[in-house]
């Protein structure tokens, strides 16, 4: 396994870090709210990132989603990659690519997806009915990648007759909303539930990119306040207690980022990842919310103020915690599926 990025690779995290860096700042997210920071986004489509996904595979994707995970940027990159550009892409007709990776590209179209299926929605007589709770940046979407009961997919249109959006807020700052079906009309996505689980493994290795970046952010901004801070004369870096806190998240936050990057580059390499991104998404869950805790705690008192951009990285890694499945969920998930090959190799 190499993850040695290639140049086009480089070049693209290398842009979305100076767009992110200049633009996520305090203030702007102070400003936005709980809504997106539409200005950033027209930045990055403008400056092409949305649509090199397409090149750069799901490995450039966690790179672009990590840089966007050290700043917490409020716009809807993982959500539109993932459940727009790469799904439609790999999955879609070439009459749906033609008509929906352009804006998908460009940025004029966002995607999200009602994900993981959880039986809140059913197909009669081609009409979608049903709900689910909470969806990321619906808000946002003109387009809706949704799974029904039996794990087939379905494109809706955010605006059509019978899909409704209510806003809910989330931990995180997402655009979520609950979306409501009512004899909705989609169009079949197409591959049925393959095509589902190649999806959902995709978002889990890409949301576990972002939660990487979210936890490098927190504990960057947790080594810079321990460093400055001092207390009974010395910096509280000194300290053997924070020593220890601190290298344990660093060692948790490589432990996402490399289980996020091998299952990536065995995707772009046509290789099984089932496991793997499993793998990842359980290193993100439960490593994840140890990270951001300690992100918190070592600002001491400090880390309890909601306005200070550390809790920002709390609110993103306790969300991105339970998102696609808790870490009880997908290690029992994990366990199935190596239970399965092993049963089949013996047979």
């Amino acid at each position: 396994m190499d993850f040695t990025p290639s140049e086009e690779q480089s070049a693209a995290q290398g842009l979305a870090a100076s767009v992110f860096g200049d633009l996520s700042t305090h203030d702007r997210l102070a400003a936005a709210g709980t809504g997106t920071d539409a200005e950033l986004w027209k930045e990055l489509c403008a400056a092409g990132l949305p649509g090199a996904v397409e090149d750069i595979g799901l490995l450039g994707l966690v790179l672009l989603l990590e840089e966007q995970g050290r700043t917490t940027a409020q716009v809807p990159l993982a959500a539109t990659c993932v459940y727009g550009l790469l799904a439609v892409a790999g999955h879609g007709t070439p009459e749906q690519r033609e008509r929906l990776l352009p804006g998908l590209r460009d940025g004029t179209a966002v995607a999200t997806g009602a994900f993981p299926a959880r039986g809140g929605v059913h197909t009669s007589d081609g009409a979608l009915y049903g709900s689910v709770p909470w969806v990321p940046w619906l808000r946002d979407a003109t387009l809706v990648l949704v799974a029904d009961a039996d794990r087939a997919l379905w494109i809706v249109e955010a605006g059509a007759p019978g899909v409704g959006v209510t806003p809910v807020e989330t931990t995180a700052p997402w655009a979520a909303g609950r979306l409501v079906l009512d004899g909705a009309r989609g169009e079949s996505l197409g591959g049925g539930p393959e095509a589902y689980a190649a999806v959902l493994a995709a978002a889990r290795t890409a949301f576990a990119g972002l939660q990487a970046g979210v936890c490098a952010g927190s504990l960057a901004r947790a080594v810079q306040h321990t460093v400055t801070r001092e207390q009974f004369g010395r910096p509280l870096s000194t300290n053997q207690g924070v020593l220890l806190r601190a290298a344990d998240a660093h060692m948790d936050t490589e432990a996402i980022r490399v289980t996020a990057y091998e299952a990536a580059w065995r995707h772009d390499d046509r290789r099984p990842y089932a496991a793997q991104a499993l793998t990842a998404a359980w290193w993100a869950s439960e490593a994840g919310k140890r990270v951001v805790h300690a992100g918190q705690h070592l600002h001491g008192g400090t880390g309890a103020d909601l306005d200070h951009p550390v809790h920002r990285h709390f609110l993103w890694g306790r969300q991105l915690d339970a998102y696609l499945g808790c870490g009880g969920e997908v290690l029992e998930e994990l366990g199935l599926l190596l239970a399965a090959a092993r049963q089949e190799e013996a047979s």
